[in-house]
Protein backbone atom coordinates (compact mmCIF):
# COMPACT_ATOMS: atom_id res chain seq x y z
CA UNK A 1 0.00 0.00 0.00
CA UNK A 2 1.40 3.38 -0.75
CA UNK A 3 -0.08 6.83 0.18
CA UNK A 4 1.95 8.17 -2.82
CA UNK A 5 4.68 7.40 -4.72
CA UNK A 6 7.87 9.61 -5.84
CA UNK A 7 8.21 9.90 -9.26
CA UNK A 8 12.00 11.14 -10.04
CA UNK A 9 14.78 9.30 -7.32
CA UNK A 10 16.19 11.09 -4.96
CA UNK A 11 20.31 11.17 -5.02
CA UNK A 12 20.46 9.28 -1.43
CA UNK A 13 24.48 8.26 -2.33
CA UNK A 14 25.49 11.98 -3.70
CA UNK A 15 25.69 12.88 -0.09
CA UNK A 16 26.70 9.22 1.04
CA UNK A 17 30.11 9.84 2.68
CA UNK A 18 28.45 12.83 4.63
CA UNK A 19 25.49 10.13 6.07
CA UNK A 20 28.39 7.72 7.32
CA UNK A 21 30.40 10.49 9.08
CA UNK A 22 27.98 11.86 10.78
CA UNK A 23 27.20 7.77 11.87
CA UNK A 24 30.77 7.20 12.70
CA UNK A 25 30.82 10.27 15.30
CA UNK A 26 27.44 9.28 16.80
CA UNK A 27 28.78 5.65 17.25
CA UNK A 28 31.93 6.91 18.65
CA UNK A 29 30.28 9.27 20.79
CA UNK A 30 28.64 6.28 22.07
CA UNK A 31 31.71 4.21 22.58
CA UNK A 32 33.18 6.88 24.53
CA UNK A 33 30.15 7.02 26.46
CA UNK A 34 29.80 3.25 27.54
CA UNK A 35 33.51 2.92 28.44
CA UNK A 36 33.74 6.72 30.73
CA UNK A 37 30.40 6.38 32.33
CA UNK A 38 28.93 2.75 31.91
CA UNK A 39 26.03 1.67 32.17
CA UNK A 40 23.72 2.09 34.79
CA UNK A 41 22.19 -1.54 36.08
CA UNK A 42 19.39 -1.82 37.67
CA UNK A 43 18.17 -3.86 40.37
CA UNK A 44 17.80 -6.93 37.98
CA UNK A 45 21.81 -7.16 37.39
CA UNK A 46 22.73 -5.57 40.53
CA UNK A 47 20.94 -7.32 43.27
CA UNK A 48 19.31 -6.00 45.42
CA UNK A 49 15.92 -6.40 48.15
CA UNK A 50 12.33 -7.12 46.27
CA UNK A 51 9.41 -5.90 48.60
CA UNK A 52 5.86 -7.05 47.61
CA UNK A 53 2.98 -5.63 48.90
CA UNK A 54 -1.06 -6.01 48.68
CA UNK A 55 -3.79 -2.80 48.85
CA UNK A 56 -7.37 -4.18 49.67
CA UNK A 57 -7.94 -1.35 46.47
CA UNK A 58 -5.84 -0.27 43.35
CA UNK A 59 -2.38 1.18 44.47
CA UNK A 60 -1.38 4.69 43.91
CA UNK A 61 2.03 4.38 42.28
CA UNK A 62 2.23 7.80 42.12
CA UNK A 63 2.05 8.68 46.12
CA UNK A 64 4.35 5.38 46.56
CA UNK A 65 6.77 6.53 44.84
CA UNK A 66 7.00 9.69 46.50
CA UNK A 67 6.91 8.67 49.83
CA UNK A 68 9.81 6.00 49.38
CA UNK A 69 11.55 9.43 48.05
CA UNK A 70 10.84 11.41 51.10
CA UNK A 71 11.89 8.52 52.86
CA UNK A 72 15.36 8.69 51.65
CA UNK A 73 15.37 5.22 49.33
CA UNK A 74 17.05 6.23 45.84
CA UNK A 75 17.08 4.27 42.85
CA UNK A 76 13.96 2.13 43.30
CA UNK A 77 11.06 0.75 41.18
CA UNK A 78 7.99 0.33 42.49
CA UNK A 79 5.31 -1.60 39.86
CA UNK A 80 2.32 -3.00 39.43
CA UNK A 81 2.49 -6.96 40.19
CA UNK A 82 0.01 -9.39 38.34
CA UNK A 83 -2.82 -7.14 39.20
CA UNK A 84 -3.36 -3.42 40.37
CA UNK A 85 -3.96 -4.26 44.07
CA UNK A 86 -0.36 -5.68 44.28
CA UNK A 87 2.62 -4.02 43.97
CA UNK A 88 6.32 -4.99 43.62
CA UNK A 89 9.28 -2.78 44.75
CA UNK A 90 12.50 -3.01 44.09
CA UNK A 91 15.74 -1.57 45.92
CA UNK A 92 19.00 -1.84 45.19
CA UNK A 93 22.02 -3.74 47.30
CA UNK A 94 23.06 -1.83 50.42
CA UNK A 95 25.72 -4.00 52.08
CA UNK A 96 24.91 -1.76 55.53
CA UNK A 97 21.53 -2.66 55.56
CA UNK A 98 19.77 -6.56 55.54
CA UNK A 99 17.03 -7.12 53.92
CA UNK A 100 14.40 -7.40 56.81
CA UNK A 101 15.46 -3.66 57.92
CA UNK A 102 14.86 -2.64 54.49
CA UNK A 103 11.51 -3.93 54.61
CA UNK A 104 10.35 -2.60 57.76
CA UNK A 105 11.72 0.89 56.48
CA UNK A 106 9.49 0.73 53.79
CA UNK A 107 6.42 -0.49 55.27
CA UNK A 108 7.05 2.67 57.47
CA UNK A 109 7.05 4.90 54.59
CA UNK A 110 4.52 3.95 53.08
CA UNK A 111 2.34 3.62 56.48
CA UNK A 112 2.68 7.39 56.85
CA UNK A 113 1.48 8.41 53.43
CA UNK A 114 -0.62 5.60 51.58
CA UNK A 115 -1.75 3.65 54.28
CA UNK A 116 -3.34 0.31 53.90
CA UNK A 117 0.15 -1.55 52.69
CA UNK A 118 -0.02 -5.39 53.72
CA UNK A 119 3.53 -6.95 53.47
CA UNK A 120 3.31 -9.83 51.15
CA UNK A 121 7.34 -11.10 50.90
CA UNK A 122 10.50 -9.95 51.13
CA UNK A 123 13.37 -11.23 49.43
CA UNK A 124 17.13 -10.67 48.63
CA UNK A 125 18.79 -10.85 45.52
CA UNK A 126 22.08 -11.29 45.63
CA UNK A 127 24.78 -10.32 43.27
CA UNK A 128 25.68 -13.52 42.16
CA UNK A 129 22.12 -13.56 40.71
CA UNK A 130 22.49 -10.36 39.18
CA UNK A 131 25.94 -11.29 37.35
CA UNK A 132 23.66 -14.58 36.27
CA UNK A 133 21.22 -12.34 34.53
CA UNK A 134 23.74 -9.64 33.10
CA UNK A 135 25.36 -12.68 31.09
CA UNK A 136 22.25 -14.65 30.16
CA UNK A 137 21.26 -10.78 28.87
CA UNK A 138 24.59 -10.57 26.99
CA UNK A 139 24.26 -14.20 25.81
CA UNK A 140 20.88 -13.25 24.37
CA UNK A 141 22.02 -10.10 22.63
CA UNK A 142 25.04 -12.01 20.96
CA UNK A 143 22.59 -15.23 19.50
CA UNK A 144 20.51 -12.68 18.12
CA UNK A 145 23.21 -11.07 16.30
CA UNK A 146 24.68 -14.55 15.19
CA UNK A 147 20.98 -15.48 13.83
CA UNK A 148 20.72 -12.37 12.34
CA UNK A 149 23.89 -12.72 10.33
CA UNK A 150 23.31 -16.29 9.65
CA UNK A 151 19.91 -15.05 8.37
CA UNK A 152 21.46 -12.44 6.10
CA UNK A 153 24.24 -14.83 4.87
CA UNK A 154 21.19 -17.02 2.95
CA UNK A 155 19.35 -14.54 2.06
CA UNK A 156 21.94 -12.14 0.31
CA UNK A 157 25.04 -11.85 -1.04
CA UNK A 158 28.01 -11.12 1.36
CA UNK A 159 27.86 -7.85 0.62
CA UNK A 160 24.35 -7.28 1.83
CA UNK A 161 25.21 -9.53 4.89
CA UNK A 162 27.92 -7.14 6.25
CA UNK A 163 26.78 -3.94 5.65
CA UNK A 164 23.32 -5.12 7.50
CA UNK A 165 24.77 -6.52 10.02
CA UNK A 166 27.24 -3.00 10.81
CA UNK A 167 24.14 -1.02 10.15
CA UNK A 168 22.35 -2.98 12.94
CA UNK A 169 25.18 -3.15 15.75
CA UNK A 170 25.28 0.61 15.19
CA UNK A 171 21.96 1.13 16.53
CA UNK A 172 22.37 -1.28 19.56
CA UNK A 173 25.48 0.37 20.29
CA UNK A 174 23.92 4.16 19.87
CA UNK A 175 21.08 3.21 22.07
CA UNK A 176 23.32 1.85 25.13
CA UNK A 177 25.48 5.25 24.53
CA UNK A 178 22.44 7.14 25.42
CA UNK A 179 21.57 5.01 28.07
CA UNK A 180 25.44 5.83 29.49
CA UNK A 181 25.47 9.14 28.51
CA UNK A 182 22.31 10.22 30.54
CA UNK A 183 22.39 7.31 32.85
CA UNK A 184 19.20 6.09 32.62
CA UNK A 185 18.75 2.62 33.89
CA UNK A 186 18.98 0.06 32.43
CA UNK A 187 17.06 -2.96 33.25
CA UNK A 188 15.74 -6.40 31.75
CA UNK A 189 12.65 -4.34 29.62
CA UNK A 190 15.36 -2.24 28.30
CA UNK A 191 17.73 -5.05 26.99
CA UNK A 192 14.12 -6.53 25.74
CA UNK A 193 13.89 -3.29 23.96
CA UNK A 194 17.17 -3.70 22.17
CA UNK A 195 16.44 -6.98 21.11
CA UNK A 196 13.03 -5.63 19.32
CA UNK A 197 15.41 -2.83 17.66
CA UNK A 198 17.63 -5.73 16.02
CA UNK A 199 14.54 -7.16 14.77
CA UNK A 200 13.01 -4.14 13.57
CA UNK A 201 15.97 -2.48 12.03
CA UNK A 202 17.28 -5.43 10.36
CA UNK A 203 13.38 -6.14 8.64
CA UNK A 204 13.74 -2.51 6.93
CA UNK A 205 17.19 -3.31 5.70
CA UNK A 206 15.92 -6.64 4.04
CA UNK A 207 13.08 -4.46 2.14
CA UNK A 208 15.55 -1.97 0.67
CA UNK A 209 17.90 -5.16 -0.23
CA UNK A 210 15.25 -6.93 -1.69
CA UNK A 211 14.61 -3.92 -4.03
CA UNK A 212 18.19 -3.06 -4.79
CA UNK A 213 18.40 -6.86 -5.93
CA UNK A 214 15.01 -6.52 -8.14
CA UNK A 215 16.43 -3.46 -9.81
CA UNK A 216 19.88 -4.78 -10.68
CA UNK A 217 18.18 -7.87 -12.07
CA UNK A 218 15.29 -6.15 -14.29
CA UNK A 219 16.59 -2.56 -15.03
CA UNK A 220 19.92 -2.04 -17.31
CA UNK A 221 22.12 0.96 -17.52
CA UNK A 222 21.90 2.06 -14.10
CA UNK A 223 25.09 2.53 -12.32
CA UNK A 224 25.36 1.26 -8.81
CA UNK A 225 24.27 4.32 -6.84
CA UNK A 226 21.49 5.33 -9.17
CA UNK A 227 20.13 1.50 -8.44
CA UNK A 228 20.52 2.88 -4.80
CA UNK A 229 18.32 5.86 -4.67
CA UNK A 230 15.71 4.11 -6.76
CA UNK A 231 15.33 0.89 -4.00
CA UNK A 232 15.60 3.60 -1.76
CA UNK A 233 13.04 6.10 -2.94
CA UNK A 234 10.71 3.34 -3.95
CA UNK A 235 10.44 2.11 -0.47
CA UNK A 236 9.89 5.41 1.27
CA UNK A 237 6.17 5.37 1.08
CA UNK A 238 6.23 2.06 2.95
CA UNK A 239 8.75 2.94 5.37
CA UNK A 240 6.85 6.29 6.13
CA UNK A 241 3.47 4.23 6.73
CA UNK A 242 5.58 1.41 9.32
CA UNK A 243 7.38 3.51 10.69
CA UNK A 244 4.81 6.34 12.08
CA UNK A 245 2.49 3.59 12.72
CA UNK A 246 4.86 1.91 15.25
CA UNK A 247 6.25 5.33 16.31
CA UNK A 248 2.84 6.56 17.44
CA UNK A 249 2.01 3.20 19.71
CA UNK A 250 5.66 3.75 20.56
CA UNK A 251 5.27 7.48 22.06
CA UNK A 252 1.67 6.63 23.61
CA UNK A 253 3.96 4.46 26.12
CA UNK A 254 6.26 6.60 26.28
CA UNK A 255 3.62 8.92 27.08
CA UNK A 256 1.19 7.66 29.01
CA UNK A 257 3.09 4.14 30.09
CA UNK A 258 4.41 5.53 33.39
CA UNK A 259 7.59 4.80 35.18
CA UNK A 260 7.33 1.32 34.31
CA UNK A 261 7.58 1.61 30.95
CA UNK A 262 9.11 4.99 30.18
CA UNK A 263 12.90 3.53 29.61
CA UNK A 264 11.49 0.50 27.31
CA UNK A 265 9.66 3.13 25.32
CA UNK A 266 12.20 5.72 25.30
CA UNK A 267 14.89 2.70 24.09
CA UNK A 268 12.51 1.60 21.14
CA UNK A 269 12.22 5.82 20.45
CA UNK A 270 15.55 5.94 20.01
CA UNK A 271 15.95 2.41 18.01
CA UNK A 272 13.29 2.98 15.60
CA UNK A 273 14.55 6.52 14.71
CA UNK A 274 17.93 5.24 14.32
CA UNK A 275 17.04 2.13 12.66
CA UNK A 276 15.52 4.19 9.85
CA UNK A 277 18.96 6.30 9.68
CA UNK A 278 20.79 3.27 9.36
CA UNK A 279 19.09 0.37 7.44
CA UNK A 280 18.43 3.85 4.65
CA UNK A 281 21.63 5.79 4.99
CA UNK A 282 24.09 3.28 6.33
CA UNK A 283 23.50 0.24 5.14
CA UNK A 284 23.60 1.15 1.18
CA UNK A 285 26.21 2.99 1.31
CA UNK A 286 28.10 0.06 2.78
CA UNK A 287 27.14 -1.98 0.24
CA UNK A 288 27.68 0.60 -2.51
CA UNK A 289 31.68 0.77 -1.28
CA UNK A 290 32.07 -2.72 -0.77
CA UNK A 291 31.62 -2.64 -4.91
CA UNK A 292 28.21 -4.35 -5.41
CA UNK A 293 27.36 -4.61 -9.00
CA UNK A 294 24.69 -5.99 -11.79
CA UNK A 295 27.13 -9.03 -12.52
CA UNK A 296 26.75 -10.42 -9.27
CA UNK A 297 22.84 -10.87 -9.77
CA UNK A 298 22.80 -12.21 -13.53
CA UNK A 299 23.74 -15.54 -14.76
CA UNK A 300 26.39 -15.86 -17.11
CA UNK A 301 25.56 -17.67 -20.39
CA UNK A 302 27.68 -20.73 -20.78
CA UNK A 303 28.99 -21.36 -24.11
CA UNK A 304 29.25 -24.92 -25.31
CA UNK A 305 32.15 -25.16 -27.58
CA UNK A 306 31.12 -26.37 -31.03
CA UNK A 307 27.76 -25.18 -30.83
CA UNK A 308 26.03 -22.56 -32.96
CA UNK A 309 24.29 -19.77 -31.96
CA UNK A 310 21.11 -21.66 -31.89
CA UNK A 311 22.41 -24.47 -30.17
CA UNK A 312 22.74 -27.02 -32.16
CA UNK A 313 25.92 -28.92 -32.03
CA UNK A 314 27.82 -28.63 -34.92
Amino acid sequence: MEFFRIKKDIPFMRHALKFNIISLATFLLAVFFLVSKGLHLSVEFTGGTLIEVSYQQAAELEKMRNALGKAGFSDFQAQNFGSSQDVLIRLPLKKAEDSAKQGEQVMAALAAEVPGAQLKRVEYVGPQVGKELAENGAMALLVVVIGIMIYLAFRFEWRFSVSAIIANLHDVIIILGFFAAFQWEFSLSVLAAVLAVLGYSVNESVVVFDRVRETFKKVRGLTTPQVLDHAITSTISRTIITHASTQVMVLSMLIFGGETLHYFAMALTIGICFGIYSSVLVASPLVMWLGVSREQFIKQKKVVEGANEDGAVV
